[in-house]
């Protein structure tokens, strides 16, 4: 951004000097007067706020350039102060290279937060949980039910389970209708009751275990040994993740996902793990009551064990936050996520970790990320697992070039180069100190690159696997996205989202876009509340909703 605030009452930004194009920070009418360095523009169409207008006209071929790199050319003529959508640019972009440039990175001034602490729990490997969980998981999608069995047997006892807000509007609409309501009298039902958002349930037997979760999914069979044995690298990245106390594993038996795979990549990620982990195998027990009673008296035991860890101080290069964003915006660029950026750099700069995902949104961005790499084996890697996976796609019929999706396009991400500029800010500016491929661990401080699907879910479930005790995620459209064990801090890159959907967002960056706050200090407030969700003073909305989502990517595509 040529600024890093925007001022108040402006209309339009442009972002980066060598920007041929302004992006419309409100709605704008036709034949309005827009004036930028010396040029006098008359807009020919209405212009909605987040889309994007030509400073000089173009031909077709013409480069388009935002934040200073390119990521599109005309297809058609368009006049200046013209609207770019789908119709008259299409993606391009440059072809990376291996320059040898390595970074000379000017970090931020980190003096305040030096001295600063979150309230983790310390594992014997080092790390630090933000949280403190139990982790049911089947191995094979066929035990699904079992484990849906053990959750109805074990959350309420123990107090998990959260009161259900909507069951008085369901019991109001039951006596209705026994009443003799009719189906329309139902639907123009005027809900009096107002609902109850207290979400904090019974007390729980174990009150130093933040829960039990239950990771249920469609592998371990049925799939290539390549997904099969992708899967235990996933299930293993959960298990050994700082903030699971143990686990409980059930098994079929025959599948492809065997236990002797899931120890070997346990031992990989965690050669001195010593969690309590209880292994049950149904074709070996029998019936299914075995199995059942079994894995319930272990779990027991085990959540006995787990109540006896406690928060404790732990400096904040301890904290290894993963960088997603879903439902993007035109204006994710320009606040959200260059404000997460500035948070991941202070991180970075404290000896942390951050994790940036989501390759097909980081087309148009590699030759940023490779120049920011330590080393060119580093960047080799990067630019490797971005061609294979991008030739995946196209030779299913695919590519990175489809990955905005309809409400990215409406809401002005008109090509995946112009979304992916964007996104790759949320990576800050630090170097690129590793690259890892799916479902790999966070190995280094600094910031590492891990292959995964732009798809949130499955992104936010491989960063989390990863070692990400805490997900920053930014939203410009909205979006519920959680995770059983890792908190998700939902972001919104403008305040009127924020305003209409305050159920599901934490907080707001809105204020940069109005001119209010500068990215460093919106950056510097995205620390502060990542501290304190570190620390189980605050819980994110996707956690006191029980948004527990976890979808696990088979290397199909999927972008």
């Amino acid at each position: 951004m040529s600024a890093t605030s925007i001022a108040g009452n402006r209309r339009y930004l442009q972002i980066h000097p060598a920007d041929n194009v302004l992006v419309a920070l409100s709605d704008l009418a036709a034949g309005e007067r827009v004036e930028h360095n010396g040029r006098h523009l008359i807009l020919p169409e209405p212009v909605a706020a987040k889309h994007k207008i030509t400073l000089a006209p173009l031909a077709p071929g013409d480069p388009v350039t935002m934040y200073g790199v390119l990521v599109g050319r005309a297809t058609q003529p368009v006049a200046a102060g013209g609207l770019l959508h789908t119709g008259n640019l299409h993606n391009d972009n440059t072809a990376p290279q291996l320059r040898g440039n390595r970074p000379n990175w000017q970090a931020p001034d980190v003096r305040h937060w030096q001295n600063r602490t979150f309230m983790g729990y310390h594992r014997s490997d080092g790390s630090v949980g933000t949280a403190n969980y139990w982790v049911v998981i089947p191995l094979v999608f066929c035990e699904n039910r079992n484990l849906e069995l053990l959750r109805e047997a074990l959350l309420g006892e123990l107090g998990y389970t959260t009161p259900q807000p909507y069951a008085a509007l369901v019991r109001q609409l039951k006596n209705r209708w026994l009443g003799g309501a009719s189906p329309e009298d139902l639907l123009a039902l005027e809900w009096s009751e107002q609902l109850q958002n207290n979400l904090t349930g019974a007390a729980r037997l174990f009150p130093h275990v933040d829960g039990v979760k239950f990771l249920a999914h469609d592998g371990g069979c049925g799939c290539n040994r390549q997904d099969s044995d992708a899967l235990c690298g996933l299930l293993a990245g959960y298990i050994t993740h700082p903030n699971v106390a143990g686990a409980t594993v059930l098994s079929l038996g025959c599948q492809h996902a065997q236990f002797d795979v899931l120890q070997r990549e346990i031992d990989r990620r965690n050669p001195g793990f010593d969690k309590p982990l209880y292994f049950f195998e149904q074709q070996r027990l029998g019936l299914g009551k075995n199995l059942l009673t079994e894995a319930i008296k272990a779990t027991f035991a085990g959540l006995a064990k787990a109540n006896a860890c406690r928060r404790e101080p732990a400096p904040l290069n301890k904290l290894c936050l993963g960088l997603e964003c879903g439902g993007s915006d035109g204006f994710s660029g320009i606040s959200a996520n260059p404000a997460l950026g500035h948070a991941s750099d202070l991180v970075s700069a404290l000896g942390g970790s951050v994790i940036l995902s989501e390759f097909p949104e980081l087309l148009g961005a590699e030759q940023d990320l490779c120049d920011r790499c330590t080393d060119d084996e580093v960047a080799g890697r990067f630019l490797q697992l971005m061609h294979d996976y991008n030739a995946r796609a196209h030779a299913a019929g695919s590519g990175f070039d489809m990955n905005p999706s309809p409400g990215n396009i409406r809401d002005g991400l008109i090509t995946d180069a112009i979304k992916s500029a964007g996104a790759a800010k949320k990576g800050g500016t630090s170097p690129v100190t590793d690259v890892l491929d799916y479902p790999e661990k966070v190995r280094r401080p600094g910031l590492t690159l891990l292959c995964t699907p732009g798809n949130d879910v499955e992104s936010t479930t491989a960063e989390v696997a990863a070692g990400a005790n805490v997900v920053l995620f930014t939203t410009g459209l909205g979006t519920p996205t959680g995770n059983p064990i890792a908190p998700v801090v939902k972001i919104a890159t403008n305040t009127p989202l924020f305003q209409k959907m305050p159920d599901i967002l934490d907080l707001d960056t809105g204020g940069i876009i109005a001119g209010e706050e500068t990215i460093e200090q919106a950056g510097e407030r995205i620390l502060d509340f990542t501290v304190r969700v570190a620390s189980g003073e605050i819980l994110p909305k996707a956690v006191l909703l029980g948004q527990d989502d976890f979808i696990v990517w088979k290397r199909g595509v999927s972008l």
